[in-house]
């Protein structure tokens, strides 16, 4: 069986609400491979190489200071690149892991990959894109991080704008308004997917 044919690529932006589709995935027994997770048990599990990499001020008793490194991650593209070359290959050796078993069950699950369109690392088919207008985005990453414009404007430029990700994706899943209309957005979304690979019930 080819890796990832069962695969559905999870995307969006920061802070364009991908957690919470997520969360509301799994309400729906569909399942759910999170990049994102993977890379932070994989920094804590390598925080000496990390600190060898970057500095010791960016571990505390075992544990990756994502935050701290974060902020240079996102100003120092040489940085960024660093950490990447680091982290990505081990990134995907745990996803085609997980993949390999989800996929020998025969149904849809998502992986989500938040840089899935900027790296194209994956061979997946098709892709669902969490949609945020940007004015509305920016909004989001300023209050939820505590952060001024100009930072939170760096960090969402270091990625694909969420127009072009939305002009890319076989599904688009809008979260401009609130939870009520997200939640009818993931429905309609699990609904398609259901009537394509003719399942009846996901939770089997």
């Amino acid at each position: 069986m080819a890796l990832y044919k069962y695969a559905i690529a999870l995307t969006g932006g920061i802070a364009t609400g991908k957690s919470t589709v997520a969360s509301l995935m799994k309400l729906h027994g569909i399942t759910i491979i999170d990049a994102d997770t993977i890379a932070h048990e994989l920094l804590d599990e390598h925080s000496t190489k990390i600190s060898e990499m970057f500095g010791e001020e960016f571990v505390r008793k075992g544990r990756v200071q994502r935050s701290e490194l974060g902020k240079i991650i996102f100003s120092n593209a040489k940085k960024k690149e660093q950490l990447e070359a680091f982290i990505h290959p081990l990134i995907r050796v745990e996803i085609e892991k997980r993949a390999t078993i989800y996929d020998s069950r025969n149904f849809p699950y998502l992986i989500d990959i938040p840089l899935f369109f900027e790296n194209q690392a994956y061979d997946i088919k098709e892709s669902v894109v969490v949609y945020t207008p940007p004015a509305v985005q920016l909004e989001r990453y300023m209050k939820r991080n505590k952060i001024d414009e100009a930072e939170a404007m760096i960090r969402i430029n270091s990625q694909m704008s969420i127009d072009a990700k939305k002009e890319k994706a076989d599904y688009i899943i809008d979260n401009s308004l609130n939870l009520r209309h997200l939640q009818a957005e993931v429905e309609t979304f699990v609904d398609k997917i259901k009537i394509k690979y003719n399942y009846k019930d996901l939770y089997k």
